[in-house]
């Protein structure tokens, strides 16, 4: 059941102006505008990939792309369930994960709620304080149980812990840290302060779940960590804290519509991925900014940032040949990173397409800048707001890139509200799709990141690693090269 929420929602979607792109505006940086014809190359190579991309929808590791549609209203019931009888017990959510279960949940939350969210009762009506947890840094975790504690204590703090398999090292032992202070503190009701979600059927979280009669959710089937963001993995943490999940859905169902059109120039993930696949092989441009100038998007640009790296950096395609396919994904915000990094971009290697994420209008949010100060040289900015100078602010240094020669592209949010964030996950969510095709890679898997696990399990004593860990005192034997 697709719901498109019609009535709740502005007709104006997320565009994309990719003007600066273009030969005609970067020269010899950008691509020939010929390549993007109706009746060219990449016009046909989209029509085959859209093809490939019906056939396979919904199948193995694709099954993501159901998550608005065929799953939604079981997820939604499930999370619901499970929310709803908890809400209003707690102070505080401590959500426990790493990489696409601890981004997403971060993204979500940080665009979506006011930045003061922990800070003011007033602000989170009777919702608990959000705190996701995506590394084992001692001082770190630390200092957040010490405010749960602090804030309402551990009996009044629920824990999330999201881990499909319940092995993966850094969340098992934030897990066994916090499920031994409940125990401790609390006997058996501690279980009705733990919620896992992980693997239905089987695991190693899935037994202890079992066998302590914690309720869970579901990763589903097919659904990687890092295209798992709307499926329970993001939503029942969004639903305790009152993000309008339903929202989100409405606008991965409306981009997924968008991003099944064989038109090159109508599809927008598929236009997004020609081009930067193609500026990187004809044009040299490796390294992807995303740089948004409004700071509840910029987390989506950390998410952005794993979606991109972990799936198309492989060393071989599909065929089994080496390729060293993959780009270099860079976080930046503006205007901040305008006095940091904008230098390097527009004076330094001439490798980035720069990807700016605008907001149209902050509607309530906006501050008029007041008059009266009477310095004239800063009665220019008298009578304007902040969303003005802000956006007047991307506008110039967008200017200041193609000045350089230097390709860069904008995603316009109409507003900030869960459907038009809810868009721009699935676009880059299908972008990676596309992607992942034109590279000849398997968008997937991540096979690199296996051997540091298994080397870390070698390092912490893990039966039958033994090997992994000869290999690694091997490796890093001590040497003169130290100061």
């Amino acid at each position: 059941m697709c719901h498109t929420g019609p009535a709740r929602y502005p007709v104006a979607m997320l565009r994309i102006d990719y003007a600066n792109c273009l030969s005609e505006r970067v020269g010899l940086h950008g691509l020939d505008p010929a390549r993007l014809d109706p009746a060219g190359e990449a016009q046909k190579a989209v029509e085959h990939l859209t093809a490939r991309l019906e056939e396979t929808r919904g199948t193995g590791w694709e099954r993501w792309r159901l998550l608005p549609h065929a799953l939604r209203e079981e997820h939604i019931s499930a999370c619901r369930a499970v929310a709803d009888e908890r809400q209003g017990q707690y102070d505080n959510l401590l959500v426990l994960g790493i990489g696409g279960s601890a981004l997403g949940n971060i993204a979500l939350h940080s665009a979506l709620n006011p930045p003061t969210w922990n800070l003011h009762d007033r602000v989170r009506e009777g919702r608990p304080r959000l705190f996701v947890v995506d590394n084992v840094d001692p001082a770190n975790f630390g200092a957040v149980l010490d405010a749960c504690r602090a804030l309402g204590g551990l009996d009044r703090t629920l824990v999330n812990v999201i881990s499909k398999s319940g092995e993966t090292a850094e969340t098992a032992a934030q897990f066994m840290i916090v499920r031994d202070m409940l125990r401790r503190e609390l006997g058996d009701r501690h279980r009705e302060q733990i919620v896992a979600i992980t693997d239905p059927a089987k695991g190693t979280m899935r037994s202890i779940c079992d066998r302590e009669g914690y309720a869970t959710l579901p990763v589903p089937e097919g659904v990687g960590g890092r295209f798992s963001v709307l499926s329970p993995v993001g939503l029942f943490s969004s639903m305790m804290v009152g993000i309008d999940v339903e929202g989100l859905l409405d606008g991965a169902a409306t981009m997924d519509e968008r991003c099944r059109v064989p038109s090159l120039r109508e599809n927008p993930a598929a236009l997004l991925a020609t081009l930067l696949v193609e500026l990187a092989a004809r044009k040299g441009k490796t390294n992807h900014v995303m740089m948004p100038y409004s700071n509840a998007l910029y987390m989506l640009a950390d998410w952005f940032r794993q979606l991109w790296a972990e799936s198309l950096g492989k060393r071989v395609d599909t065929r089994g040949e080496e390729v060293f396919a993959g780009f270099t994904p860079i976080k930046a915000l503006g205007t901040t990173d305008q006095h940091s990094q904008v230098q390097l971009y527009r004076e330094g290697p001439n490798d980035k397409v720069i990807a700016f994420v605008e907001v149209e209008d902050f509607g309530e949010h906006d501050i008029a800048i007041p008059k009266g100060l009477g310095v004239e040289a800063l009665a220019y900015l008298e009578g304007k707001t902040l969303a003005q100078l802000l956006n007047a602010e991307k506008r110039a240094t967008e200017y200041a890139l193609v000045e350089s020669r230097r390709p860069n592209l904008t995603i316009r949010f109409p507003t900030i509200d869960a459907q038009h964030v809810g868009e721009f996950i699935w676009l880059w969510q299908m972008t990676t799709a596309y992607a992942g095709l034109m590279l000849g890679v398997n968008a997937y898997d991540q096979p690199a990141v296996e051997l540091g696990k298994q080397a870390t399990f070698g390092l912490m004593g893990r039966r039958g690693y033994e090997e992994h860990l000869q290999k690694v005192r091997q490796t890093l034997v001590e040497t003169e090269w130290v100061v």
